[in-house]
Parts: C-alpha cells; structure tokens; sequence
C-alpha cells in the first residue's frame, strides 16, 4: 500500500493516516510518499510513485486537492488501479472543486480498471487483516458487519459507538463523494464476501 501525503506533522491527515496503517497490526508492505524526507514515521519513504521498488495493489492519497489529478495519473502509469482519495476540497466546495473533480474523472478514466473510494472521504478499514487505512482513531473489532456512509461524520459516531459497545465489522468504507465506487458497487461486492453477514 502507498501512502501519498504521509507526513510527520501532528495533527495532520498524512500524519494520522501512516500511524494508522503503521499501528494497526497490518502485515502487508507500506510506501509513504514524500518528497522531502527519506523516513516518514521511522517507515523509509520514497519521493514519488514511479521511485517505488513495486508496484501496490492500493494507493491511499491524502495531498492537497489540486494535486490529486497528478497523482492519479502517477499512479495509473505505474499500474496501481484500486485508489483512496481521503483529500477534499472537490465538489464540496463549489466551482474550482468541482473543476479539479472533472480533471480527477478524466485522469482515471485514461486507465481502464481503474477504481477509486473517494474523494473526501475518511477512508477504509478492514478489521480482520488489520488495515486502517482511514484517518478513524482506532482500529474497530473483526466481525460480519460490512458498513458504508457518504457522511464521515456519521462513520465516525459509529466507529466510537461500535468501540464501546464491542461490534465488529468485516470490511468499513467511507465514500466520501463516490467519483467512481458507490453504494451499489459496494453492495454487490459485500454480498459475495463470505465474511460479511450483513450489510
């Protein structure tokens, strides 16, 4: 997994997003991306996509809004084609947001098979391999419940009240404003997993 904005600013959404991914107990390899520092987090980091020694099967993007058509267009030269775009300031916004959405379209359109959550979202949490790769606070319990949301504000509430009460999910996906994977596209997928009951 690539993490595209990864920082060492507390507070920050790269900064929360690699500590996340870092901490959660995920045993799978991950690339910070950043072009200034050699190590993000005590993780070796590397200036951009094309540096990378492989290529990932996802690539979670927390940069600046206006640079995320680039980055989408990095990551398709090199193959990556399952995307998380935490990044805002899209549609959101107003016109210039919804300008840079149209580039973000246009971009992942030039790379068939090309799949993105997002953007404006809080990200993605599969609990049973322990990948958070979400700016959530903590890492929620393994279980049969697949949960989506447009709203990351809802995602949130319900993180913190799955924690205390102790539910667990399969599979925690925030859309954010669905460019590409929505609702029904999760649905489907969700009914064909054999860890999830319920959705």
């Amino acid at each position: 997994i690539a993490v595209v904005g990864a920082s060492e600013r507390q507070g920050s959404v790269g900064y929360t997003l690699l500590r996340n991914m870092v901490g959660s107990g995920y045993a799978g390899v991950i690339y910070p991306i950043n072009p200034r520092r050699e190590a993000v987090q005590g993780v070796p980091a590397f200036p951009n996509i094309a540096s990378l020694p492989r290529t990932p099967d996802l690539a979670v993007i927390a940069t600046p809004a206006e640079t995320v058509p680039g980055v989408i267009r990095e990551c398709g030269e090199a193959g990556i084609l399952g995307i998380i775009v935490i990044s805002a300031g899209f549609r959101e916004t107003g016109e210039p947001g919804q300008a840079l959405e149209r580039a973000l379209r246009d971009e992942a359109a030039r790379f068939p098979g090309m799949r993105i959550v997002g953007p404006n979202c809080l990200g993605v949490i599969v609990p049973g391999i322990r990948m958070n790769a979400s700016f959530a606070s903590d890492m929620p319990q393994d279980g049969h419940v697949a949960f989506i949301s447009q709203s990351g504000a809802l995602c949130t509430s319900v993180l913190d009240w799955a924690l205390s009460e102790n539910i667990g999910f399969s599979h925690f996906v925030s859309v954010g404003n669905m460019l590409d994977v929505g609702f029904a596209d999760l649905i489907d997928y969700f009914g064909e997993d054999p860890n999830t009951r319920s959705i």
